[in-house]
């Protein structure tokens, strides 16, 4: 029997059949849409590259991607990879297939493979329609600078164009604003962060940090990425690392400015994470700093100091602060005013400070008052240990090393808007301890100076010049307020100087001075008693004392400096001074001391001792048992270099540096003994033709100071048998070390050819002088024209020279000099000047002052220059009486 097989299909079901073989054809095509996909892609990939390098082209030049080139980039990576995902089992789905690709032998899941290539296929189609960009980026927004409300400045706008003007030099990526505390330093930063606000769109992000001292790493990563909306709970998770390269990662490929206000040490702006600021990247970093040393390490090397403001600006800030109804109530406050503020010497934060707090004061007593205080002692003005003096305080704390705070606090005993010799300083601190134990002089003061510059750099003293330094007043009277215990211990430190004292001033606790300074007063006299038991320092120079009393010095045992320099009265010093046995620095000089005291041969530890310019001093006898001594001076005294003298000095065998006055032949001098001569005067010396090759040997030769000498012609010899003029072998160094030229009263010279060898010099004086013709005769140096003179040239005086015509016959390069005085040179009609010989600084002083009228100019330029800066007779003057100290003190001696 055979047996019935029947199927039965829907239609429903024979509709799906059919729609998935004949339908859309996913399961018919699905090998041409394989192909088709794979090539679609790999158009698309290519189209992909093109847009990202176009983007990335752009953001180099700190343009930003459009957000939809980046939904479409995002696209095409999400559609590669399903892509991917699709091909990589294709070869499983074509096996699938059978009746020549018609149908499948899995029908429903080759119908839903197929039909994703098909969607996935338009959907690559689509993506490569639009990715045709006519612009994949824009320019950023730039960063809103919102300005800061900021008082009016007075007297910084030039400081203020010339600090903006360099910040935005090509150039420039980092700017570093120095000077002292209370200056004004962050007022003119903010000004500067205001005139960012004025040139919005420049910059992409603006950051202002105030670092202040001590701060961390860490803490400033934190500050930045605040600015940077990055500082989230996770991200105060990472470690310091990790904070610096999502800090680079937001900041790389932006134009940023980063100013960071008040820093003590160099902030390391790589560990921070900032990118290095350069001309490419146009960005830029600025800082302030109280310390110049920083703007060094920072990368700056030449910034910009911020200076006290000029006398008539002061004035204004402080009638500002005072206000007009205190200044008008009475008609002498206003002068009383003006003096008030020529006490804060032009410090802004005093004159605010002091202006404020004298704003209701109407009574002339008041203003009386204010004046007595400042000048008796500033400390104790009200506001002052609360306002300005702790703020300066930083600038103290931060020298770290106690020895420098020590050398600090020791230029408070100089008088009130003083200037100090850096090497007399340098030799007290030597003596004082604070420099160390080294037995070389030359080492030890070279520390010293290291030291100076220190002090220099972090604005708590000032540079005048090569040879001196100054102390803001109000710096000063934080230094005496820190030496007092913060105005606990007021004896510790007693100084008086300059203010016109009769009399010694009197003292509670004579046992707790340990430091005394009284110079430039009036005392004629001291004969109290004192029981100075724990005294280091005791300055008493430039008075006019008659009579140091040993009463007064018995029980100094601890002395180490006494300085009784000027007193030019004094004769003789008492009997007690064989006592002070801890004495290592004795200044003795312009005094009238007759003999060496007995009791000098017992200061054992006697190192510095000068007595330069005693008129009286004949003798030196017994000089020599001082064995521990390592400079004296000599110079201007009666203590010329003969047998005698040189026997003394051969004995004293620590001495290394020497200074003398001598008027018999050179030669007497012992090569030894010469080369310890660091200042060198000839007085009279005869010598017919002068040969210089002996003083040329005289390495350690630091001034030379020559008066009524034959200088008819001047040799310069390498051996006894040549005779021409200037022999000296160019290439053989000579006058190294020699910084000051004085001369005068030497009528038979006519030039000073020779000085082209002093390639150093930093003073030159000629005086009275009247067959000098020319300072450098243009024939005698015809084998010397590559030296070129006065380099390091600061000033130049001429006096009296009244056949001068020629200082050199061609304009010269003058890069250090601050001024030129010529006084009585009446055929003098030219200076060795072109428009850009000298800095902006420089002066002419002319005596009489029409001779600066008949001056010849190199060009107009030259004359449009200087013309203006030709000073009237008054100055000149003021000049002239100080550059001849030396001269008068010497004439003086002979006389005497």
């Amino acid at each position: 029997m055979g047996s019935c097989f029947s199927l039965q299909v829907s239609d429903q079901t024979l509709n799906r059949i059919f729609n998935c073989l004949i339908g859309k054809g996913y399961i018919r095509n699905l090998k041409k849409n394989l192909r088709a996909l794979q090539r679609e892609m790999e158009d698309l990939i290519a189209i992909q590259h093109e847009v990202q390098n176009k983007v990335a082209r752009d953001e180099a030049r700190h343009q930003r991607r459009l957000e939809a080139v980046q939904v479409w980039l995002d696209r095409v990576n999400s559609i590669d990879i399903e892509c991917k995902d699709l091909l990589s089992v294709s070869p499983v789905e074509l096996q699938k297939l059978c009746l020549c690709g018609l149908c499948s032998k899995y029908v429903c899941s080759s119908y839903k493979y197929g039909k994703k290539v098909f969607l996935l296929l338009e959907e690559v189609k689509i993506l490569k329609s639009e990715g045709n960009f006519d612009e994949v980026s824009q320019p950023p927004p730039r960063s809103k600078v919102e300005e800061w409300p900021t008082q009016p400045t007075i007297g910084q706008e030039e400081m203020l164009k010339k600090a903006w003007n360099r910040l935005m030099e090509d150039g420039v990526g980092i700017m570093g604003l120095h000077g002292m505390g209370g200056v004004g330093k962050t007022t003119l930063f903010k000004k500067i962060h205001n005139k960012f606000a004025e040139i919005g769109g420049t910059f992409d992000i603006m950051i202002w940090i105030v670092v202040s001292k001590g701060a961390k790493l860490s803490k400033l990563q934190e500050d930045i990425a605040e600015k940077l909306r990055l500082c989230d709970d996770p991200w105060k998770n990472k470690n310091e690392s990790d904070k610096a390269t999502d800090i680079h990662r937001v900041l790389k490929g932006k134009r940023f400015v980063l100013m960071l206000d008040d820093i003590w040490e160099k902030v390391d702006l790589e560990a921070i994470g900032i990118p290095y600021p350069s001309e490419v990247n146009k960005c830029k970093v600025a800082f302030t700093t109280r310390d110049q040393k920083v703007c060094g390490q920072m990368g700056d090397h030449k910034p910009i100091q911020v200076k006290c403001l000029e006398p008539e600006d002061a004035w204004e800030l402080f009638k500002n602060k005072v206000g007009d109804n205190t200044l008008s109530s009475d008609p002498v406050i206003v002068g009383l005013a003006r003096e008030v503020a020529q006490k804060c010497r032009g410090l802004p934060l005093a004159l605010s400070v002091i202006g404020e707090t004298m704003a209701s004061k109407t009574m002339v007593q008041e203003w009386e008052h204010a004046i007595d205080v400042l000048t008796r002692s500033a400390a104790e003005f009200s506001d002052m240990q609360n306002k300005i003096l702790p703020i300066l305080k930083y600038s103290y704390d931060s020298l770290g090393d106690e020895h420098i705070k020590s050398c600090f606090l020791y230029c408070a005993l100089f008088p009130e808007d003083g200037q100090i010799y850096n090497e007399k300083l340098i030799d007290y601190w030597i003596c004082e301890g604070f420099i160390g134990e080294d037995q070389v002089l030359k080492r030890a003061r070279n520390k010293g100076y290291a030291m100076l510059g220190t002090l220099i750099r972090a604005n708590l003293l000032t540079k005048v010049n090569t040879k001196l330094v100054g102390m803001h007043d109000v710096v000063r009277e934080m230094a005496l307020w820190i030496a007092s215990d913060l105005g606990k211990q007021k004896e510790n430190f007693v100084v008086q100087a300059r203010v016109g004292l009769h009399e010694i001033p009197k003292v509670k606790d004579w046992g707790a001075v340990r430091r005394m300074s009284l110079m430039y007063n009036k005392m004629e006299e001291i004969t109290c008693e004192s029981n100075c038991s724990e005294l280091t320092t005791l300055f008493l120079q430039y008075n006019q004392l008659k009579n140091l009393s040993g009463e007064f010095i018995r029980y100094m045992q601890k002395l180490v400096v006494l300085d009784l320099s000027g007193n030019l009265d004094i004769n003789k010093l008492p009997e007690q001074i064989s006592g002070l046995v801890s004495l290592q620095f004795l200044d003795l000089s312009s005094t009238s001391i007759e003999q060496l005291p007995v009791g000098l041969k017992e200061l054992k530890k006697l190192t510095f001792l000068d007595l330069a310019y005693t008129a009286r001093l004949c003798s030196i006898s017994g000089i020599s048992r001082l064995l521990s001594l390592r400079v004296l001076s000599l110079l201007g005294s009666k203590v010329h270099g003969d047998a005698s003298v040189l026997k003394e000095l051969q004995q004293l065998e620590n001495l290394q540096d020497l200074a003398i006055t001598v008027s018999a032949e050179l030669i007497s001098l012992d090569q030894r003994l010469a080369n310890l001569i660091s200042i060198l005067g000839i007085d009279g010396f005869l010598q017919k033709p002068f040969d210089l090759s002996f003083l040329a040997s005289m390495e350690n030769l630091n001034e030379l100071l020559v008066l009524n000498s034959y200088f008819s012609e001047i040799k310069c010899r390498e051996s006894e048998t040549e005779s021409s003029y200037l022999r000296i072998n160019p290439k053989i160094p000579c006058f190294t070390n020699l910084s000051q030229l004085e001369i005068m009263k030497c009528h038979s010279m006519k030039d000073l050819t020779w000085i082209l060898f002093a390639t150093n010099l930093v003073y030159l004086q000629i005086a009275d002088s009247r067959e000098v013709g020319e300072i450098i005769n243009k024939e005698k140096a015809t084998n010397l024209t590559s030296i070129t003179p006065f380099l390091k040239l600061e000033r130049l005086f001429l006096h009296k020279l009244p056949k001068l015509e020629s200082i050199y016959w061609s304009p010269l390069p003058f890069p250090l000099l601050s001024n030129i005085l010529v006084k009585d040179c009446p055929k003098l009609r030219k200076l060795p000047l072109n428009a850009t010989s000298v800095p902006k600084e420089f002066q002419i002083c002319m005596v009489p002052p029409e001779q600066g009228n008949e001056l010849e100019w190199e060009d107009e330029d030259t004359k449009n220059r200087f013309l203006p800066s030709i000073k009237p007779v008054i100055i000149s003057f003021n000049i002239l009486c100080l550059s001849y100290l030396y001269f008068l003190l010497l004439f003086l001696s002979r006389l005497a």
